[in-house]
């Protein structure tokens, strides 16, 4: 979403000041779509929606002289009750809102429509693919614009004063334009020879000959249409990064109907995340239960599948699927996973093995996130809430700094942790909602 300010500033106000409003009001929007995605749906989430924000926080700042203090003497025109130096006693209770009904001012809220394209730039902001290495040509892509020189022909930004100035200054030595400091030596001549009543002939000549630099001074003009350069740009090809996502998702019978939820809402914002800011990733779905098998976006988000829980077969099928279809040497490789954690104690060292020493060489990034029960203290104590497959990837993220793991509990709060796993390097966390 774009706010654009178009007016002259009044009195009373500052550009600074304005373009902090624009920012602190665009903050509060984007905060109240972030917000909005524990009311929504899956297949409603990257849809066009009416947000609202509350008006206490966002006013403009204006420039204005204290309700108290210094000293004042004012008469109003109209005023029939008080003189000059009468002292008007301060209103009980001043201008906030009563505690009685009827009494004072509510806080209303600004209700926003946005269309799908602005709810999506202000919930996508700030997100990117680390690590987005590894590049090669693909296709015939000429998108990126690049300097090509100068023409004589193009937009006023465009315009290079330099090579203009430049090619302006050699016009007018290449045509002799007389310089001023010669009109002014023949102006001198003939004020001389005026003073010393020199011959009038004498006189017309330097006359006539300073009238002559004069005329061909203004047919040479300082800068001509002829002079004009502006900068060039031409589209070149650019290589363009290739990445694949690989999805994989945790659907065995341990997983409750609250943690497929979540499981599910975090990978339709990471679909919806990479498919906005990317033309060329790729997104690969594996669910797996003790078996695992790459499926299609559909059955990826309404498979009704269940059974017994292998991790490792989830980590063969990714392994296959990459020696396939997606050589390291010219694909960036993302893994994302969600699991309840819950695993098989034999399996766990497997899982351990196989991302330690065979997936993690390979990937640009690696994101593990365990859905729990939505009140995770009813478990018992917190060493209890640790569960095995947890314990077993803490000892893979202690020294892989490309691999994150996270827990969530709620929807709310599957954006945060969206956001801490994929946003821009230096960028802030966003407020909590």
């Amino acid at each position: 979403m774009h706010m654009i300010d178009r007016r002259l500033n009044p009195g009373g106000r500052s550009l600074v000041n304005r373009q902090r409003f624009l920012r602190r009001a665009r903050g509060a929007v984007q905060q109240a779509v972030r917000a909005s995605l524990k009311d929504r749906s899956i297949k409603d989430i990257g849809k066009e929606g009416q947000v609202a924000i509350p008006t206490g926080g966002i006013g403009e700042p204006t420039l204005h002289r204290a309700a108290s203090g210094g000293n004042r003497e004012r008469v109003f025109p109209g005023n029939r009750d008080f003189l000059e130096g009468d002292r008007v006693k301060r209103p009980e209770g001043g201008g906030a809102a009563g505690s009685e009904a009827g009494e004072g001012d509510g806080e209303d809220q600004f209700h926003f429509v946005l269309s799908r394209e602005e709810f999506l730039e202000l919930f996508l902001d700030d997100l990117e693919l680390p690590d987005l290495a590894k590049r090669r040509l693909v296709g015939e892509e000429s998108d990126e614009l690049r300097r090509a020189g100068y023409t004589t022909m193009g937009s006023p930004a465009n315009l290079s004063m330099s090579r203009t100035m430049q090619r302006a200054l050699s016009r007018r030595l290449a045509l002799r334009r007389p310089k001023r400091a010669e009109l002014e030596v023949l102006e001198t001549k003939i004020a001389l020879a005026e003073e010393g009543e020199e011959q009038s002939d004498r006189i017309g000549a330097l006359r006539a000959e300073l009238e002559r630099l004069r005329r061909r001074r203004a047919l040479i003009s300082w800068i001509d249409p002829v002079d004009l350069r502006y900068r060039r740009f031409a589209p070149v090809p650019r290589p363009t990064a290739q990445a694949v996502m690989f999805c994989l998702m945790d659907v065995s019978g341990s997983m409750s109907e609250h943690m497929k939820d979540l499981a599910k809402r975090f990978f339709a914002l990471l679909h919806l995340f990479l498919t906005r800011c990317y033309r060329h990733v790729e997104l690969v779905f594996i669910h797996h239960t003790d078996h695992a098998a790459e499926v299609d976006e559909n059955t990826f988000f309404h498979s009704q599948v269940t059974g017994g829980t292998l991790v490792s077969t989830a980590l063969d099928e990714l392994l296959k699927v990459i020696a396939a279809r997606y050589r390291p040497e010219d694909w960036n490789v993302y893994v994302a996973q969600a699991s309840d954690g819950d695993n098989l104690a034999r399996d766990n060292s497997r899982s351990v093995q196989l991302l330690h020493e065979v997936i993690l060489p390979l990937c640009q990034y690696y994101a593990y996130i365990e859905v729990g029960a939505e009140e995770p203290s009813m478990a018992g104590s917190p060493e209890a809430e640790v569960t095995s497959l947890w314990a077993a990837f803490e000892s893979i993220a202690a020294g892989s700094p490309h691999f994150a793991m996270r827990k969530v509990h709620h929807r709310r709060e599957i954006y945060p942790v969206l956001h801490e796993l994929f946003r821009k390097r230096g960028a802030l966390a966003p407020a909590e909602g």
